[in-house]
Protein backbone atom coordinates (compact mmCIF):
# COMPACT_ATOMS: atom_id res chain seq x y z
CA UNK A 1 0.00 0.00 0.00
CA UNK A 2 1.36 3.25 -0.85
CA UNK A 3 -0.14 6.76 0.59
CA UNK A 4 0.08 9.92 -0.97
CA UNK A 5 -0.89 13.28 0.20
CA UNK A 6 -0.64 16.42 -1.35
CA UNK A 7 -0.09 19.74 -0.12
CA UNK A 8 -0.47 23.17 -1.51
CA UNK A 9 -3.06 24.34 -3.91
CA UNK A 10 -4.86 27.25 -3.63
CA UNK A 11 -6.31 30.47 -5.29
CA UNK A 12 -4.12 32.58 -7.26
CA UNK A 13 -3.89 35.36 -9.62
CA UNK A 14 -2.85 34.48 -13.49
CA UNK A 15 0.46 35.27 -13.91
CA UNK A 16 1.25 34.11 -9.93
CA UNK A 17 2.78 31.37 -9.32
CA UNK A 18 2.10 28.00 -6.75
CA UNK A 19 4.06 25.07 -5.28
CA UNK A 20 2.57 22.08 -4.92
CA UNK A 21 4.33 18.80 -2.87
CA UNK A 22 3.45 15.32 -2.57
CA UNK A 23 5.03 12.93 0.41
CA UNK A 24 4.66 9.40 -0.04
CA UNK A 25 4.75 6.68 2.30
CA UNK A 26 4.33 3.09 2.49
CA UNK A 27 5.64 0.21 0.40
CA UNK A 28 7.66 2.33 -1.97
CA UNK A 29 9.86 0.78 -4.10
CA UNK A 30 13.36 2.58 -5.46
CA UNK A 31 12.49 2.21 -8.95
CA UNK A 32 9.34 4.11 -9.89
CA UNK A 33 8.01 7.33 -11.61
CA UNK A 34 6.19 10.19 -9.49
CA UNK A 35 4.01 13.11 -11.26
CA UNK A 36 1.38 15.24 -11.03
CA UNK A 37 -2.28 15.08 -12.82
CA UNK A 38 -4.94 17.16 -13.15
CA UNK A 39 -9.00 17.17 -13.90
CA UNK A 40 -10.46 20.40 -14.83
CA UNK A 41 -14.25 21.00 -14.65
CA UNK A 42 -16.09 18.91 -17.09
CA UNK A 43 -12.62 17.26 -18.74
CA UNK A 44 -10.60 14.00 -18.49
CA UNK A 45 -8.09 13.91 -15.93
CA UNK A 46 -4.83 14.93 -17.95
CA UNK A 47 -0.85 14.33 -17.34
CA UNK A 48 0.63 17.31 -16.03
CA UNK A 49 3.92 16.07 -15.75
CA UNK A 50 5.99 12.70 -14.32
CA UNK A 51 9.56 12.43 -13.24
CA UNK A 52 11.19 8.96 -12.64
CA UNK A 53 13.56 7.97 -10.07
CA UNK A 54 16.50 8.67 -12.63
CA UNK A 55 15.52 11.79 -13.10
CA UNK A 56 13.40 11.93 -16.49
CA UNK A 57 10.97 14.07 -17.00
CA UNK A 58 8.09 14.62 -19.08
CA UNK A 59 5.71 17.63 -19.59
CA UNK A 60 1.97 18.14 -21.28
CA UNK A 61 3.01 20.54 -24.09
CA UNK A 62 0.54 23.39 -22.36
CA UNK A 63 2.88 23.44 -18.84
CA UNK A 64 6.35 22.77 -20.38
CA UNK A 65 8.08 25.91 -19.80
CA UNK A 66 6.22 26.87 -16.79
CA UNK A 67 5.59 23.82 -14.86
CA UNK A 68 8.88 22.23 -13.04
CA UNK A 69 8.87 19.02 -11.47
CA UNK A 70 11.08 17.87 -8.99
CA UNK A 71 11.63 14.74 -6.63
CA UNK A 72 13.77 14.19 -3.60
CA UNK A 73 14.55 10.15 -3.79
CA UNK A 74 15.93 9.95 0.24
CA UNK A 75 12.35 11.56 1.52
CA UNK A 76 10.20 9.38 -1.23
CA UNK A 77 8.79 13.20 -2.67
CA UNK A 78 7.78 15.03 -5.65
CA UNK A 79 7.06 18.71 -6.35
CA UNK A 80 5.80 20.87 -8.60
CA UNK A 81 6.61 24.33 -8.92
CA UNK A 82 3.85 26.05 -11.08
CA UNK A 83 4.73 29.91 -12.75
CA UNK A 84 2.64 31.81 -15.16
CA UNK A 85 -0.32 30.45 -14.07
CA UNK A 86 -3.21 31.06 -16.16
CA UNK A 87 -6.79 30.84 -15.85
CA UNK A 88 -6.89 27.29 -17.96
CA UNK A 89 -4.66 25.58 -15.05
CA UNK A 90 -7.87 25.69 -12.52
CA UNK A 91 -8.24 22.66 -11.51
CA UNK A 92 -7.76 19.58 -8.66
CA UNK A 93 -4.09 18.21 -8.55
CA UNK A 94 -3.42 14.82 -7.85
CA UNK A 95 -0.28 13.21 -7.20
CA UNK A 96 0.76 10.26 -8.73
CA UNK A 97 3.27 7.27 -7.94
CA UNK A 98 3.49 4.72 -10.57
CA UNK A 99 5.68 1.27 -9.41
CA UNK A 100 5.28 -1.84 -11.32
CA UNK A 101 2.53 -0.87 -13.56
CA UNK A 102 0.62 -0.07 -10.38
CA UNK A 103 -0.77 3.33 -9.84
CA UNK A 104 -1.62 4.92 -6.55
CA UNK A 105 -3.34 8.47 -6.32
CA UNK A 106 -3.42 10.80 -3.67
CA UNK A 107 -6.91 12.56 -2.79
CA UNK A 108 -6.05 15.60 -4.68
CA UNK A 109 -5.64 19.54 -4.38
CA UNK A 110 -7.62 22.22 -5.83
CA UNK A 111 -5.28 24.85 -7.92
CA UNK A 112 -7.88 27.77 -9.10
CA UNK A 113 -6.00 30.87 -11.23
CA UNK A 114 -8.45 34.02 -11.26
CA UNK A 115 -7.87 35.79 -14.52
Amino acid sequence: QVQLVESGGGLVQAGGSLRLSCAASGNIFRFNTMGWYRRAPGKQRELVATITSGGSTNYAGSVKGRFTISRDGAKNTVSLQMNSLKPEDTAVYYCNVNQWSVDAWGQGTQVTVSS
